[in-house]
């Protein structure tokens, strides 16, 4: 997974990215085929935002989350782009492959 991070009226100190790719990782390891993750970081007066574009095979995943601490925001939004992901997931699974083809019986 490549991790690109951006900062919008914020610099994005060593510590903010590596809490980004601590709290991030989760989401790649709860589904294998992520290909690219870019996170902004901005700030507007008192409200911290952080946003984030998952790119997937076959799909993009949006997730984007505020609140007054910016550590806070990027952990509620690593967990909308986690029941994001994991809803994306189950819909492209094939839930009916396990039946067996219905045949007529004699």
């Amino acid at each position: 997974m490549q991790l690109k991070l951006t900062g919008h009226h914020i610099d994005v100190t060593p510590a903010l990215r590596s809490y980004v790719a601590k709290k991030l990782e989760r989401v790649a390891r709860h589904f294998d085929h992520v290909i690219d993750l870019h996170c902004v970081l901005t700030v507007e007066k008192l409200v911290h935002k952080a946003e984030a574009t998952l790119t997937v095979r076959g799909a993009a995943i949006y997730a984007d989350a505020s609140d007054g601490d910016m550590y806070a925001a990027i952990d509620a939004l690593a967990d909308k782009l986690d029941r994001r992901v994991a809803r994306h997931r189950d819909k492209r699974n094939d839930h009916h492959a396990a039946e067996a083809p219905r045949g007529r019986q004699a």
